[in-house]
């Protein structure tokens, strides 16, 4: 087989690999499941830097992920991967009534409070369906909020929702000073949640905005340890006040 752009082409080459390959022969869903993750990821993270390049190889992955895992459910009779983009897009047809039906929107707001009722008509008892547990718990109070928000159950500004921050703020302050680990991890999760809800209002993302600082933190203690390196030292014998001084450097130059 050759290299090619048509869809069609690389569901068979997944298919030969399945009947030819060893190795993919063997796999799983829940053998791979993982990779799946680690490729979601690896997407993000070229977003983040801005690599186009980056990412048009890992979006690559990641349909490789989808169509190896439609074609071993092929080979056990579940479904096909003609039947998933069949079922993917029904599902944005339905929910999408102002472009493919006669509703009329007036902002994106309207469009997710649409999307919200339209889901819980499909039979959902709850509007926080579908998310799952083991996302990241900052990606997840975001999202749990921006569907209650959908259906109008958010605080009309963000001012509002700082006030609570403070308030969650004196209450782990009292819990740090008063409770035990519990009430402390209780309070410090009420903590992030509630500072969640205010990014989010700002329209800023909690985890994008994590991670950007986790970058930033990377960046500067690396630095840190290529000058002491420099000086044939390191962390483990520098002081904290050498690692200091190195740390306000590092704001100037990383």
């Amino acid at each position: 087989m050759k290299p090619s752009a048509d869809f069609s082409d690389f569901i068979q080459l997944v298919a030969r690999l399945r009947k030819e390959c060893p190795w993919d022969r063997r796999q799983t869903h829940e053998s791979i499941r993982d990779n799946l993750i680690e490729e979601a990821y690896e997407a993000v993270d070229a977003i983040d830097q801005g690599d186009m390049e980056e990412l048009k190889k890992e979006l690559g992955d990641l349909l490789l992920h989808i169509v190896f895992h439609s074609r071993m459910a092929t080979e056990e009779g579940a479904f096909t991967i003609d039947e998933v983009i069949y079922s993917i897009s029904e599902k944005l047809i339905r929910r999408h009534p102002h472009v493919f039906g006669t509703e009329t929107v007036s902002s994106d707001q309207e469009v997710a409070e649409n999307w919200e009722t339209i889901k819980l008509r499909e039979g959902r008892e709850s509007v926080l369906e579908g998310l799952p547990r083991p996302l990241p718990a900052l990606i997840r109070a975001y999202r749990m909020q921006e569907k209650a928000s959908g259906v109008g159950f958010d605080w009309s500004d963000w001012e509002l929702a700082w006030k609570k921050l403070e308030e969650e703020l004196e209450e782990w302050r009292q819990a740090v000073h008063h409770e035990g680990a519990e009430a402390r991890a209780e309070e410090f999760g009420d903590l992030l949640f509630s500072m969640v809800n205010v990014g989010r209002l700002l329209e800023l993302d909690a985890e994008a905005s994590l991670r950007q600082t986790n970058s930033k933190f990377e960046r500067r203690f690396r630095y840190i340890e290529k000058k002491l390196r420099s000086r044939n030292s390191s962390v483990n014998e520098a002081s904290l006040e050498e690692m200091d001084q190195l740390w306000e450097e590092s704001k100037q130059k990383a």
